[in-house]
């Protein structure tokens, strides 16, 4: 392609402003970047009808990203999840056609069995395949059957680690040579305003200790948040310093079950409550500072597919204790 006919991309836009969630950061991240691609690349983002208001709108998209086209396409009336698979398996790749798109792109595990131009879609990990606690109920089960057979036919994948690449050939049976490692980089906002007077703000605004190791993440079971508990509660057992408290930061789960295991009560049953302070939902641009003042981030995951927090307590130049998994 040369620049008086660029590539035409035509996106799936069902993960658009659902910035809590990895897949819609990872989405408005590359609808920040790509259009600044060489050569150029001409963006159409399909946004669900129903869907768009609740979310990033057509309007805001179309304020945030000017020189991408943001398209409204319907959707027949249905509940959210067969509107959900409708939209993954026929709307959105017809609407990606009759706009004359070369490629249709997935930011996310939902490819269509069919489609009429050539599917690039990306898969971060195979969580709900691979952990028996993130399979869910009947219905969630049969999408995962469906979508891991749908990526069988897709005309590329992306996915971020070489981690997850492996996983994606020997349980899908895919190709290798149709499955491309795209590593992640470290979100840049914020990090360049990282002086005293910010730092201190961010400090104040949570209620932080003078020094303390961080966790910031979910707190489903896969995060491993008992083990970073109890070894925080080892470290001060066996003369760690006291001055250095414990955070958790983060959305706390509304009820204490063994897939959201609570750890308030986590805190509690290792002795260490005391120490352990609770800072809840951390907005994007705290985020920063909050690595930058911590004296070692620790995420001990059992499962990821790439670790995003890891490389952003990097970018702030702060240690980092983690698993290898």
């Amino acid at each position: 392609m040369d620049a008086s006919h660029p590539l035409r991309v035509a996106v799936n836009g069902w993960m658009a402003g659902r910035l809590a969630s990895g897949s819609g950061q990872y989405l408005a991240h590359l609808l920040d970047w790509l259009p600044r691609a060489t050569p150029p690349v001409k963006i159409a983002l399909l946004l669900p009808a129903h869907h768009s208001m609740a979310n990033a709108g057509v309007a805001e998209s179309r304020r945030r990203w000017p020189q991408i086209d943001v398209v409204s396409v319907s959707l027949p009336p249905l509940p959210e999840n067969l509107a959900k698979v409708w939209w993954e398996q026929v709307a959105a790749p017809r609407a990606a056609h009759r706009l004359g798109a070369d490629v249709y792109f997935v930011p996310y595990w939902a490819p269509p069995a069919w489609s009429p131009l050539p599917v690039v879609t990306t898969i971060h990990d195979l969580i709900p395949l691979l952990l028996p606690a993130y399979r869910g109920g009947l219905l969630q089960r049969l999408y995962t059957h469906l979508v891991s057979r749908t990526a069988r036919g897709a005309t590329a994948i992306l996915t971020v680690s070489e981690a997850a690449a492996r996983d994606i050939i020997a349980y899908l049976q895919v190709e290798p040579a149709r499955v491309r490692v795209v590593h992640h980089g470290p979100n840049q906002e914020g990090f360049a305003t990282l002086d005293a007077a910010h730092l201190q703000r961010v400090r104040v605004r949570y209620a932080l200790p003078e020094r303390f190791f961080l966790y910031i993440g979910g707190f489903d079971v896969r995060k491993n948040v008992q083990a970073v508990v109890k070894g925080y509660a080892r470290f001060r057992a066996r003369g760690g310093d006291p001055t250095i408290k414990l955070v958790l930061a983060g959305a706390l789960p509304t009820q204490d079950t063994p897939f959201f295991p609570d750890p308030r009560r986590l805190a509690q049953e290792a002795g260490c409550a005391a120490d352990v302070h609770f800072c809840g939902w951390i907005e994007e641009e705290d985020k920063p500072a909050l690595y930058a003042l911590a004296t070692a981030f620790i995420f001990p995951s059992l499962y990821e597919g790439f670790g995003m927090m890891i490389l952003e307590a990097m970018q702030a130049g702060t240690p980092v204790v983690t698993s290898k998994a």
